[in-house]
């Protein structure tokens, strides 16, 4: 095997490098033959394996030449360098792009998932509404068939009590004798000799917001009685029909 030194000795030598003086590349190469050239005309005598150059040396290494440029159009490395990076910015530009499109397309998807978001949720705030309406209605009849069944026992009950008056032990008084007894507990002695101009206004505006008061329940009072006077008609009515059957 030929030892790098010996290769690069022999490069040198073919390139023009190698010097008589460099004897740590002399002394890692063979000489060649000891056949001495004949001189020609008038010069110094030479020394065997020896040229007016310096001495020869046999290459070690045969077919290895020097390294050429090959003949042709010159190369412009600043061309190459500017494609090169136009090719950069071409590539960048690409990639700047796609992430740019990218994320336009992520926005365009959270978007669209927020409006449905604030759709669903303005659904379900519409269910809920309609539910909480149904369910008040439901509660309000609820409390309508309450009170009739309430009604419905107590006419009941009148009934019979009507019926068995003597089952009570005692006597039950007659509807002028309650209306006595309401009107005496309701009637006050009105006592306004004493009072002054400022206390009688006040006692009239308290006689006038219990009056009102009055009336109102005498309202109510007409109105479920006759409310209880329908529901007893309707309910003689199906007991009847009932009998007829």
């Amino acid at each position: 095997m030929v030892s790098f030194g010996r290769v690069n000795t022999v490069f040198r030598k073919q390139t023009g490098w190698l010097r008589l003086g460099d004897s740590s590349a002399c002394s890692s190469l063979k000489l060649a033959g000891s056949q001495e050239e004949p001189s020609q005309g008038k010069g110094p005598t030479l020394m065997p394996g020896h040229t007016s150059e310096g001495p020869i040396v046999e290459s070690f290494v045969p077919g290895l030449a020097a390294p050429k440029i090959p003949d042709g159009e010159k190369v412009d490395f600043d061309d190459i360098h500017r494609k090169r990076m136009e090719k950069d910015l071409n590539e960048l530009q690409t990639l700047i792009g796609a992430h740019f499109e990218g994320r336009k397309k992520e926005e365009e998807e959270l978007q669209g998932l927020t409006d449905r978001i604030d759709k669903r949720r303005s659904e379900r705030a519409e269910q809920m509404k309609v539910r909480a309406e149904r369910e008040k209605e439901r509660q309000n009849k609820m409390a309508v068939s309450v009170v009739n069944r309430f009604t419905r026992r107590c006419l009941r009950c009148d009934l019979h009590l009507r019926r068995c008056p003597d089952t009570l032990g005692t006597k039950r008084p007659t509807e002028r004798e309650k209306k006595k007894k309401i009107l005496n507990d309701r009637r006050k002695e009105l006592s306004i000799d004493h009072l002054k101009e400022d206390r009688l206004r006040e006692k009239a505006e308290e006689l006038w917001e219990w009056m009102h008061q009055l009336e109102a329940e005498k309202f109510d009072l007409q109105y479920k009685f006759s409310r209880q006077k329908y529901e007893v008609t309707v309910l003689r009515n199906r007991v009847s029909d009932h009998q007829k059957v």
